[in-house]
């Protein structure tokens, strides 16, 4: 979690069969209160269990208090027979100079979300904005000129590190929410902190949005179909950019000659893309553009990026992470559910997790349900290749010659505690799917040192 510390708290009990279901990010404000409310009558009909996530910032005087009413209201709810399980968890943020309080808030909280879901099980969060929140960061990122993915808003679902996000109001008026309340009596807070104009959000909101809906009344409506239509501009560019990176990039490195191939417009959605897959921080216009017409030249040549640095070397590029402070130290990720292809970015390892549906030469599905994540304790046993005998991990990464920085990563164990995958050296020989059996292939991509 960067620039906090986390210490998580489950507030109620656990009955001692482990709950499953799903979880709401529940703040106590209007918006997440009556999806919390409206998602347990759903779920008590269903017959699941939901779990009321709450983040403690320690930004307010008032955090205490929240928190209280938070758990309070939930186990008022589970008096009268709703499936609600409620977890909080505390965060310290430290922002370093330059940084955005509201962004580093919203880092930490999401952060926070995913541990509180990954210690219950749950891999479906619900979050609670809707058609005015969707038309507000519209217009915030079209005042901030953000390109085509920008304007596209939020999604109404998406995929992170092994947990979904969904805002099933996103296409509800908040007048719609604020009916849901009255007619249901919900109680909620009222944070004070959203009539702090320091808050870019908060100014919109203040400021503009009543002088912009007063002359234009069906403001919130059009942008948010705005926004959708972005949405799918969105997502043709990342169709093509990901199309044109397959053709020049190679295991974390991009090919300098092969990428200078393609038409400008193309080229400079792919190098955007690389540098969002290499693990680079959001890169801003005017360096992608110095870029484009500095990456040509053959030399070579360094280019600092937020959070590490680009090299160029021999015709290809690489991004070098900055190395993490001391100061921080992250707890490791030590479990975890693979269910689909994706990019698992596992904190507290330097690296991301590559899972990649394929036909032959994966990991069967059924072992990636629940995976244990080790370190190298000495004595491990690889099989690299099927009718060679299993050699230790030391002989196996001299044989490969496997740097150390790439040898970093969590080894990988299904439930039984067998060996599945091993960084640097791919996939157990004997942990290989049968053709035709549902199946991932494993790749670690590592954070090299800076």
């Amino acid at each position: 979690m960067s620039g906090s510390r986390a210490t998580a708290a489950t507030t109620t009990p656990r009955s001692a069969e482990p709950l499953c279901g799903l979880a709401v990010a529940y703040s106590g404000g209007r918006d997440s209160t009556a999806l919390l409310h409206a998602t347990l009558v759903a779920a008590r009909e269903a017959g699941l269990a939901v779990h009321a996530l709450h983040v403690h910032h320690g930004l307010s005087a008032h955090a205490d208090a929240w928190l209280a009413h938070c758990e309070a209201q939930c186990r008022r709810w589970a008096r009268r027979g709703l499936p609600v399980a409620f977890h909080s968890v505390r965060v310290q943020l430290a922002c370093r100079p330059g940084d955005s309080l509201e962004a580093v808030a919203r880092t930490a909280r999401y952060a926070a979300l995913r541990t509180l879901a990954v210690e219950q099980g749950v891999a479906l969060v619900l979050l609670a904005h809707h058609q005015h929140d969707q038309a507000e960061t519209l217009l915030l990122q079209a005042l901030r000129g953000a390109g085509v993915a920008g304007l596209a808003g939020m999604p109404a679902s998406i995929e992170r590190d092994g947990i979904t996000w969904a805002r099933p109001w996103l296409g509800r008026p908040c007048e719609a929410v604020e009916a849901y309340v009255r007619r249901h009596r919900l109680h909620h807070i009222d944070d004070d902190s959203n009539d702090d104009p320091r808050f870019a959000r908060n100014r919109l909101r203040l400021q503009v949005w009543p002088a912009l809906q007063a002359a234009f009344p069906h403001a919130e409506g059009t942008l948010a179909d705005a926004a959708r239509w972005a949405q799918q501009a969105a997502a043709c560019v990342a169709d093509l950019a990901a199309l044109d990176l397959a053709g020049c990039a190679e295991g974390g490195v991009l090919r300098l000659a092969a990428w200078q191939r393609l038409a400008p417009h193309r080229a400079v959605q792919a190098l955007r893309l690389w540098l969002r897959q290499a693990g680079a921080a959001a890169v801003a216009a005017a360096e992608l553009e110095r870029l484009m017409a500095e990456l040509p030249a053959g030399a070579p040549a360094r280019w600092p990026l937020k959070g590490g640095e680009l090299r160029r070397y021999r015709g290809d590029l690489r991004f070098v992470a900055a190395p993490s402070s001391p100061a921080e130290p992250m707890e490791r990720e030590s479990t975890l559910v693979l269910r689909r292809g994706g990019r698992y970015r596992l904190p507290g390892w330097s690296g991301v997790l590559v899972a990649e549906r394929v036909r032959a030469g994966g990991v069967p599905t059924a072992l990636l349900a629940a995976l244990r994540l080790q370190p190298r304790g000495g004595g491990e046993q690889f099989q690299g290749e099927a009718g060679r005998p299993a050699r230790s991990l030391k002989k196996q990464y001299q044989a490969a010659a496997v740097p150390a920085w790439a040898r970093s990563g969590p080894l990988l164990y299904g439930g039984d505690g067998r060996l599945l995958f091993v960084p640097g050296l791919g996939i157990d020989a004997r942990v290989l799917a049968a053709p035709g059996e549902p199946q991932l292939a494993l790749r670690w991509e590592p954070l090299p040192p800076g």
